[in-house]
């Protein structure tokens, strides 16, 4: 699914750090060490194919 984001991400929760992560071996992997976490916050979309506003929680 196609999205934009509109304005800013709110609410900003990490909720998994290290190894917690599931995938953090292949993002070590991929992107080099570092404090890795998982976060979650709430922003405003725009879905592209029904030019429609929601209110979402992203990851």
């Amino acid at each position: 699914m196609q999205f934009e984001i509109i304005g800013e991400i709110k609410e900003i929760e990490a909720f998994a750090s290290g190894n917690g992560i599931r995938e953090i071996d292949r993002l070590r992997k991929t992107y080099g060490n570092g404090r890795w976490r998982k976060c979650k916050g709430v922003a405003r979309i725009k879905l592209n194919d029904e030019n429609q506003l929601c209110l979402v929680e992203l990851h």
